[in-house]
């Protein structure tokens, strides 16, 4: 994570001010409930990272000289450059510090939320069908950059609507204060570690709804605008989410009882409670219990789900033979998803 927790009151030190942003700020921090995340810049909002760095520094906490990994695969919402993909560039930095200083395959994944995700499950499939005995996954987001006052161009059309959650300018301000920066890696092996604990892949599951679902959350590359409809995002997401778990669980033979903790990538906390409801719904014993530190580290994105694991996995207690459900909703046009792990040893 870059740089020091940013609570609520000094999100304005490093993002800057956008005229008319304070009648939007104090309810989508109230509605969302972060109290803290982090930001790859500083207070002139110069980058202290790109998003290279962020994902290249996670690589170096996750991985040796000695792991002999062959396949390199990340995913990322935002990158300064649209080609060559992020995967690229991260294997360059990388071999300056002497890590993957050699000729290895990458995949590059675009997208929101999910993106790392799918790069997590193209990785997972590489390594099971014995395409490659090792890779690299990581998840990085510099939603900074694009949100910071010195360059978000907001269309300001809030006199065209009555409600001011329906303008494009409340679309993409809100985002504001919803989104924040971050990186993690994961290793991927065909065997368990020596010494210590290890995750293994029980099944993985993804569906898109884009057949039936309007766009919802978009980065336009023209202007670099990030923006999300709030009510379409309103309308479509608990269904849609529903929707997946009951065909995931189907399709694996699977219920939600069978897991000490659900990891469920949340951008607010707002949808807490429904997502609850859809759980308890489908649970036949008793209710899953959830687990998710979006208050304290934010909602990074791409990279959320690998530094949510990482962090759970260093302050929770689990044991051999736990089950870990990682949850990834995404609402750019609905994406969806679900990774069942089983701790060993």
């Amino acid at each position: 994570m870059p740089g020091p927790v940013i609570d609520n009151g000094s999100i304005g030190d490093f993002l800057g001010e956008i005229e008319g942003e304070d009648i939007v700020r104090e309810k989508v921090l109230a509605l969302n409930g972060i109290e803290g995340r982090h930001y790859a810049q500083d207070r002139a909002q110069k980058p202290t990272f790109d998003v290279y760095g962020l994902a290249s520094e996670a690589a170096r906490n996750c991985i040796t000289v000695s792991d002999r990994i062959s396949l390199l695969a990340c995913g990322t919402t935002y990158a300064p450059l649209a080609a060559p993909g992020p995967a690229s560039l991260i294997h360059s930095r990388l071999q300056q510090w002497g890590l993957l200083d050699y000729p290895l395959e990458i995949s590059s994944h675009s997208g929101i939320c999910t993106s790392s995700s799918a790069a997590l499950i193209n990785a997972i499939r590489a390594v099971d069908s014995e395409s490659h005995q090792s890779a690299l996954c990581i998840g990085a987001e510099h939603a900074s950059e694009v949100l910071k006052s010195s360059k978000i161009k907001p269309i300001d059309d809030r006199e065209l609507h009555d409600t001011l959650r329906h303008s494009q300018w409340y679309m993409a301000i809100f985002l504001r204060f919803m989104l924040s920066d971050g990186a993690g890696a994961f290793l991927l092996e065909n065997k368990p570690v020596e010494s210590g604990r290890s995750l293994q892949v029980n099944w993985v599951h993804s569906r898109s709804y884009a057949d039936q679902t309007p766009l919802c959350m978009k980065l336009d590359n023209s202007n670099a605008l990030l923006t999300q409809d709030v009510s379409i995002l309103s309308k479509h997401l608990v269904r849609c989410a529903e929707i997946f778990l009951v065909d995931a669980m189907r399709s694996h033979d699977d219920d939600l009882s069978a897991y000490k903790m659900v990891l469920p990538h949340m951008s607010s906390y707002f949808f807490r409670r429904k997502m609850q409801r859809v759980m308890k719904a489908h649970s036949a014993n008793h209710e899953t219990p959830f687990w998710s530190n979006l208050a304290t580290t934010g909602n990074c994105g791409a990279a959320s789900i690998y530094v949510m694991l990482d962090q759970y996995l260093r302050e929770q207690s689990v044991s051999k033979g736990d089950r870990l459900l990682l949850f990834v909703p995404e609402s750019g046009q609905f994406n969806f998803v679900m990774i069942s792990l089983t701790v060993v040893s």
